[in-house]
């Protein structure tokens, strides 16, 4: 069978959304849907009492299976047509989650979960769990609709390889178009080495900007060979990539960057460019992990 698309649901308003999201995923890909919840008992609401550990845990265990029932019924009414499976498990949301996603073709989770702090504009479940998935994770942040390309972040990395094939899989399954975005700025690209050291050496005028061109070119060419039916816009600007990427969301169905990209340090799981789109911008956005981030 088909790895299923699995969702993490804690009875907040954004996992609920979540579930909406997740249910369409599963729709497109052809596979089923699995909903599941972590519980414990900060992020439980149930009553404290002098129980044993056993009755604690089935009286918690009865309010997670609540949620996770809820939740499956909105995920059937949203797609009726997608097989809905549940799971209850013992244990932190991201322990819980990162576990499921080692069999999921994606996981999705809500910006924000109910131990979500007032102000904070993502919460720490869905921040790890991008830097610690096996698999995509879809992170469903303001507007959910689906409409819109889907905008793709390309540094030229290799670490990012596996983002442009997965935005390109999910533009097909949608019916969308590509609209490629590489942000450079003369800090963040290197300098060609000299031709002669021996000579004088300055860049021509345009040097840069042409190789930078051709580096979002290289890097989407496979897959725009691979999937000869999505429209593909290719799109370089001069800006910072956090700045670039956040503004151009607000066009998009989804958002779709590597883990880490060209400029990030060893050991780091996720990069500040992943880090900033996660907190701000204007649709989902799917974290994707290069086969190199997965240790």
């Amino acid at each position: 069978m088909s790895p299923p698309v699995v969702v993490g649901v804690d009875g907040s308003p954004s996992s609920l959304e979540a579930v909406t999201v997740a249910a369409h995923e599963a729709r497109l890909r052809g596979c089923a849907l699995k909903v599941v919840n972590a519980f414990f008992w900060p992020a439980v609401h149930a009553p404290l009492g002098p129980w044993s550990a056993a009755s604690a845990e089935e009286a918690l265990r009865e309010v997670a299976g609540r949620l996770v029932a809820q939740a499956v019924e909105h995920a059937r009414s949203v797609a009726p047509d997608v097989e809905v499976g549940d799971s209850v498990v013992a244990g932190g949301p991201l322990t819980v989650l990162e576990a499921q996603s080692r069999t999921a073709a994606l996981v999705v989770v809500g910006s924000r979960g109910l131990g979500g702090f007032a102000g904070l504009m993502l919460g720490s479940t869905a921040v790890h769990l991008a830097a610690h998935a096996r698999c995509p994770v879809l992170v469903v942040r303001e507007r959910a609709d689906g409409t819109g390309p889907v905008l793709l972040g390309v540094d030229g990395s290799p670490a990012a390889e596996a983002a442009v094939e997965f935005a390109f899989a999910e533009a097909a399954l949608r019916g969308a178009g590509v609209e490629a975005l590489h942000a450079w700025t003369p800090w963040s690209v290197p300098v060609p080495p000299s031709p002669d050291p021996s000579e004088p050496y300055a860049l021509a005028p345009g040097m840069l900007a042409d190789g930078e061109r051709r580096l979002l070119a290289e890097a989407v060419a496979g897959q725009q060979e691979r999937y000869p039916d999505v429209p593909v816009v290719q799109t370089v600007v001069r800006d910072g990539a956090r700045e670039a990427l956040i503004g151009a969301s607000a066009r998009a169905g989804l958002l779709v960057v590597g883990a880490r990209g060209r400029g990030g340090f060893t050991g780091l799981l996720l990069g500040s460019v992943s880090q900033a789109v996660l907190h701000h911008a204007h649709c989902p956005v799917a974290v994707v992990r290069g086969s190199g981030d997965r240790q």
